[in-house]
């Protein structure tokens, strides 16, 4: 079965490794797989095409409304010939779904947002996500949410809730893992030694990730404990960036790090004591998943479905309260180094039996059949002649 894969961007975010990694986990035997970013090639778009599966970009406008790429996506459909049209976030929802329609393929909605703060969010995005919710009763045979509050938030905003089903994100436990040795080599980047206390956070630069709780919490904690460091890692988030700049010179010089994109991500995770997430608007983050399975516990904002996936292996609270998130960083300190740990295991052990990234994939193979046998009935679903796959450079 052919499987097109339609996202507005393959940025180095939580949707775009989603999407890497339910393509590095389906069964080949059983699942030609191709992707077409909207916009640019991204950072994650190099990893994808290391699975063997050929990436797309169409060069898209971001934000602009291009009605024309409608056409221009139905006649690559037309051209490859996938079985389903599996589209990922509202942009590539909307015209994917509309793209898939005109080229007579049936198409999968992937929504990896939870709420939609109408102060908060571009007015072309209101106009998408509105756009959807009136589509979503013609144009998907199934809608996918990546969390519970997810689901929850688009049914209040209008979309056919008898099309919506959840698929949790998948963690790669086998990658995400306690690595002793990384621990050390991240450290000893930073000029720090194995003993320093050290909290850390990974997420793109972007207001939904709301760094800005981040340091003001970071500031009240060090005027405690002087000697605790903080690390900051993800794309765009290095010290060239001025804000950020003037966020460190404000009482963290010499004991916070901006260290941008990181390619091993376990190596991050592992050298820290305590993981948080700041962000005042998720779904489903991966970043805290990760962490856990790399054993390390977390402390995180109770938006989307954090606090059910941290459960009681870490601490949840409110959005936008750094003396909350400064004060849990706190007693998770004072509770000593065997407790960290065992609240560690904890979490990886939630993250194992919960959300692995096998159960995620079985969940999507099992939604793909489910979807080709209602528009194919009982008849064998042909594959895709080879040629038929989209080349890997820019059209």
């Amino acid at each position: 079965m052919k499987i097109t894969h339609i996202i507005t961007g393959l940025a180095a975010a939580g949707a775009e490794t989603a999407l890497y990694h339910l393509l590095a986990t389906l069964d080949r035997q059983e699942y030609q797989s191709e992707v077409i970013s909207l916009t640019d090639r991204g950072a994650t778009a190099a990893r994808i095409e290391s699975l063997g599966v050929p990436v797309r970009a169409l060069a898209m406008m971001r934000s602009v409304p291009n009605p024309l790429a409608i056409r221009r996506i139905a006649k690559i459909l037309r051209r490859s010939r996938p079985q389903i049209v599996h589209t990922w976030m509202y942009h590539s929802n909307l015209l994917g779904g509309l793209a898939a329609q005109a080229a007579g393929i049936p198409v999968i909605w992937g929504i990896h947002h939870s709420k939609v703060d109408a102060q908060d969010t571009k007015l072309f995005t209101l106009w998408t996500v509105r756009a959807c919710a009136w589509f979503s009763k013609q144009l998907p045979a199934r809608i996918i949410c990546c969390a519970n509050s997810s689901e929850l938030a688009h049914i209040q905003l209008g979309y056919d809730s008898s099309k919506m089903e959840v698929i949790h994100n998948g963690i790669d436990s086998d990658l995400f893992r306690p690595h002793p040795e990384a621990r050390l080599a991240l450290r000893s980047r930073l000029g720090l030694g194995p003993d320093v206390l050290l909290i850390g956070i990974a997420g793109r630069l972007h207001r939904h990730k709301d760094h800005g709780t981040f340091f003001a919490a970071a500031r009240l904690l060090r005027k405690e404990r002087p000697n605790i460091h903080f690390v900051l890692c993800g794309e765009g988030v290095l010290a060239d960036n001025p804000k950020l700049a003037a966020e460190v010179a404000n009482g963290l010089q010499g004991h916070c790090h901006l260290i941008g994109l990181q390619r091993d991500m376990a190596a991050f995770y592992s050298a820290l004591d305590i993981a948080a997430n700041s962000s005042s608007s998720e779904a489903f983050p991966l970043a805290v998943g990760e962490a856990m399975a790399c054993g390390i516990p977390c402390v995180v904002t109770q938006v989307g479905d954090s606090a059910s996936i941290v459960s009681e292996t870490g601490s949840i609270v409110p959005p936008r309260q750094p003396e909350l998130m400064a004060r849990a960083w706190r007693d998770l300190i004072d509770a000593g180094p065997e407790a960290r740990q065992i609240l560690g295991v904890s979490a990886r052990q939630r993250v194992v039996t919960q959300f692995s990234v096998t159960q995620f994939a079985q969940r999507y193979q099992s939604l793909y059949r489910n979807v080709a046998n209602q528009v194919c009935g009982d008849q064998p679903i042909a594959l895709a002649k080879p040629e038929a796959s989209i080349p890997s450079q820019p059209s």
